[in-house]
């Protein structure tokens, strides 16, 4: 099964020539590349697959779609290596 999982864009950063990011998805801190969403920034939700950025979302459509995912914790553990922690905020914590 092929996911991909919203998250918020905490930072941005160029690497070898590539424009990265760290992600947020609701408690697990991942980066990602923003070679293919050179609009997203700071603050924006993107949808990861592999380790790429392929599309911007608003915050209650990724709110909306982590919940779902929770609810689907196996196929989730699978795409992240770990389960997303419970909780309903995709917000930075703290």
């Amino acid at each position: 099964m092929c996911l991909g999982i919203p998250g918020r864009v905490l930072e941005t950063y160029e690497s070898a020539g590539l424009r990265l990011a760290r992600v947020d998805f609701g408690g697990i801190r991942r980066e990602a590349c923003l070679e293919y969403t050179p609009e997203a920034g700071v603050g924006d939700y993107v949808v990861v697959h592999v380790g790429f950025a392929i599309t911007t979302v608003d915050e209650t459509e990724a709110a909306r779609t982590l919940a779902v995912l929770r609810a689907m914790s196996d196929a989730v553990a699978g795409e992240l290596g770990e389960p997303l922690p419970a909780g309903t905020s995709t917000e930075e914590s703290g």
